[in-house]
């Protein structure tokens, strides 16, 4: 017994079953599993929910066709297992999108190709996403932005979703079942405490005028879902090194993380339909150009090793200059590093399977779970579509290390919002997520007729049938208060910052949505100012 359980320590101010560490998409997801099995959770995050890697992705539900030639079916299939149960769970944050993919034959035959997706199409059942097909570009309209010589090609079907939401979805779920969720909350300190655990955390607001707070929190076991900060909190924070787990890499058994920055950039729309485009390049990795947010179009992504500080990561100029010509080779319309209007990137933490390039490096993940000094579990990689599984997971070895296993229920379970359906009867659902989002919408209208298409359209991909907390005593375009910027009005920032732990105006604009695409700096600021005057009330 260690020193720290002899010696007793002042009342804790707060007492859970669990403390999750982490507020990106694989910590929110545990917490939510956690809490809707009846556990006590507590959920910290350093800053606000979904801040880094969880909010900077290429924003796909997908199996990950590329990872298929190098042999990684296991996880490909897993992934796919979970694209159309995780559409079904959210369809106002997530939709089908179909991919095109030009044939260059000099990087792969065709015959690959058709195998990876005749792969693709069986290695998991599909109700509505439809199938692979050859497609001949010179005749067709997903043809028609490409250069000449890309005559024949591929059309294939995965998913999009709003990958912030997401994260903010499962908290609010969480939060719903009785988790507690404390974003801008730092965990500072971790000791064995009691035969479990004793936390120091750090409550820092937005507003840096205004006092920290720290309190300490008495847990039972923790789950260390920190992302590219897994390793710092396991060895620093928690101080496993030296302890009966015997060090991070060695109770790994060699598994540690390989930090990966994946670059993103956003220009005008480069083309009208709906389609998005995976384009291979001359490296042999491939670029996805994709529709966004209406008038835009989102490409990406780079694998740059990051050795630095994952919480400060910047689009370089070289990664610009790559993303554009890599969209160039294809598409007549030439990109310029000039037209760029956002850039974001991430630092991805894979699991290290000591691949050489870092495109190569596994999507999958590992649960680590130990008893000694205290319980505890750490996640090892992971990515987005696999987010729901990897957490049932976790909270299946959390169950068995506080000696009392727990059902799982996420399986058919909706996301807050995602059930559009009219009703209680969710047998009579239509299985076309796009249907039901189509019909909620005219629902929408119906009973608010002074709402414009517009901003129905934005309110019911954002906050699907939740939409009813923000427009509670709504009669009238009137009773919404200022338009503090267009389309944003104060009714929405106030069930923001009721509801979604909004403080700051790159939480609103952002991460809960991504209207400073559409707003000038002036207009940034206007919500910037309103917020802060909020904040410091």
């Amino acid at each position: 017994m260690s020193q720290s359980d002899l010696s007793p320590l002042p009342e804790a101010d707060h007492h859970c079953d669990v403390l999750v560490v982490g507020g990106g998409i694989n910590g929110a997801g545990i917490a939510r599993d956690l809490a809707g099995r009846g556990w006590r959770v507590l959920l910290c995050e350093q800053d606000d929910l979904a801040s880094h890697t969880s909010s900077a992705s290429t924003k796909l539900i997908h199996g990950g066709l590329r990872y298929l030639e190098h042999g990684a079916f296991g996880l490909v299939r897993k992934a796919l297992m979970e694209r159309e149960r995780l559409l079904r769970s959210a369809p106002h944050i997530m939709h089908p999108l179909s991919f095109v993919l030009p044939h260059d034959p000099r990087t792969r035959p065709a015959w690959m190709i058709r195998l990876g997706l005749w792969c693709y199409d069986h290695l998991a059942p599909r109700d509505f996403l439809s199938g692979s097909r050859a497609v001949d570009l010179s005749q067709s309209p997903w043809g028609q932005p490409l250069h000449r010589q890309w005559r024949q090609g591929f059309v294939y079907t995965d998913g999009w979703v709003d990958d912030a939401r997401l994260v903010l979805l499962c908290a609010l779920d969480a939060a719903e079942q009785g988790a507690h969720i404390l974003p801008r909350t730092r965990c500072t300190q971790l000791q064995p405490y009691g035969g479990g655990w004793r936390a120091t955390l750090e409550r820092h607001h937005a507003f840096t005028h205004l006092p920290t707070r720290t309190l300490t929190v008495q847990a039972r076991a923790v789950v260390n879902a920190a992302g590219p900060w897994a390793e710092q909190l396991l060895r620093g924070t928690m101080g496993v090194v030296g302890s009966a787990a015997g060090g991070a890499r060695a109770a790994s058994r060699g598994a540690h993380l390989r930090l990966v920055k994946g670059s993103h950039i956003v220009v005008p729309r480069l083309f009208e339909h709906d389609h998005a485009y995976l384009f291979q390049g001359e490296d042999r990795r491939v670029v996805f150009a994709i529709p966004y947010e209406r008038a835009f179009t989102l490409i990406g992504t780079t694998d740059v090793d990051h050795p630095g500080d994952p919480g400060v990561v910047s689009v370089s100029d070289e990664e610009v200059r790559y993303l554009c010509a890599a969209v160039g080779r294809y598409l007549r319309r030439p990109v310029s590093p000039d037209e760029v209007v956002w850039r974001y990137a991430g630092v991805r933490p894979l699991l290290d399977d000591a691949t050489g390039a870092a495109a190569a490096v596994t999507r999958d993940y590992r649960l680590e779970t130990h008893t000694q000094p205290a319980p505890w579990l750490t996640v090892w990689g992971g990515k987005l579509t696999t987010f729901r599984v990897l957490a049932e997971q976790a909270a299946d070895r959390v169950g068995t290390l506080l000696g009392d296993p727990r059902a799982r229920w996420t399986t058919e379970a909706f996301l807050p919002g995602g059930l559009l359906q009219a009703g209680s009867d969710t047998a009579m659902i239509p299985a076309s997520p796009v249907a039901q989002l189509r019909a909620f919408q005219a629902r929408l209208r119906q009973r608010h007729p002074w709402m414009d298409l517009g901003l129905a359209r934005r309110w019911s991909q954002a906050y699907g049938s939740r939409i009813d907390l923000l427009l509670d005593g709504v009669r009238s375009r009137a009773d919404l208060g200022s338009e503090v910027a267009p389309d944003l009005y104060e009714a929405e920032l106030f069930y923001l910052r009721r509801h979604e732990w909004a403080q700051t105006a790159d939480d609103v604009l952002w991460r809960r949505s991504k209207l400073g695409l559409h707003y000038s700096p002036a207009q940034r600021q206007a919500v910037a100012d309103w917020l802060a005057a909020q904040g410091s009330g």
